[in-house]
C-alpha cells in the first residue's frame, strides 16, 4: 500500500497524507526519533499540503501575481504522545483548522500505523519579502474551500 503512494502525499478527503521513513539521522544514540525532528516532518507535511493544494504556490513565492510572500510559522503549539524509531514509517497528517486575513491555523498529527506519536496546532502567516503581513488572495481561499468541500 505504502510504496503507491506519491512522492507528494495524497489527500484523502480535506486530509492531506505524507509518508516518510525515519533514518538513523532522526534519531540519538538509542535509535528514538529527537524531539526537533518531528517538526522538520511537520514541515514537510505543511509544504506538501501547499504545493498541492495551491496551483499558483510557486507563483506567490516568486511575486508573479504581485510582489513575492510566502508562508512563515507564527506559532505552534505541540504535542509529543509516543516515541518514534528508527526505520518507521510516518504517515503526516494535515488539515486546515481555519484561514482569514493573512492567517492559516493547520492541525497537524503523525501517525505510525494507527499509534498516534505527535499533534501539533500550527499557525501560519502570509508575509512579503520585507516580513509584512499579507492578506491570503481570494483565489486560494476558494481553491481550499472547494477542495474542503469535496467538490
Amino acid at each position: 500500500m505504502i510504496e503507491n503512494v506519491p512522492f507528494c502525499g495524497e489527500f484523502i478527503g480535506h486530509v492531506h497524507h505524507l509518508f516518510a521513513r525515519v533514518y538513523f539521522a532522526d534519531t540519538d544514540f538509542t535509535g528514538v526519533v529527537y524531539h526537533a525532528r518531528y517538526l522538520e516532518f511537520l514541515e514537510r507535511g505543511r509544504s506538501e499540503f501547499i504545493r498541492l493544494s495551491l496551483r499558483n504556490h510557486k507563483e506567490l513565492a516568486n511575486g508573479e501575481q504581485s510582489e513575492k510572500s510566502g508562508w512563515v510559522v507564527h506559532k505552534m503549539a505541540i504535542s509529543y504522545h509516543k516515541s518514534a524509531h528508527f526505520d518507521d514509517i510516518l504517515n503526516i497528517r494535515t488539515s486546515i483548522i481555519k484561514m482569514g486575513g493573512a492567517r492559516l491555523v493547520m492541525a497537524q498529527k503523525i501517525f505510525r500505523e494507527d499509534v498516534l506519536l505527535v499533534s501539533a496546532e500550527v499557525q501560519l502567516a502570509l508575509v512579503n519579502s520585507q516580513g509584512f503581513p499579507q492578506r491570503i488572495p481570494d483565489e486560494f481561499i476558494e481553491s481550499w474551500n472547494v477542495m474542503i468541500a469535496g467538490k
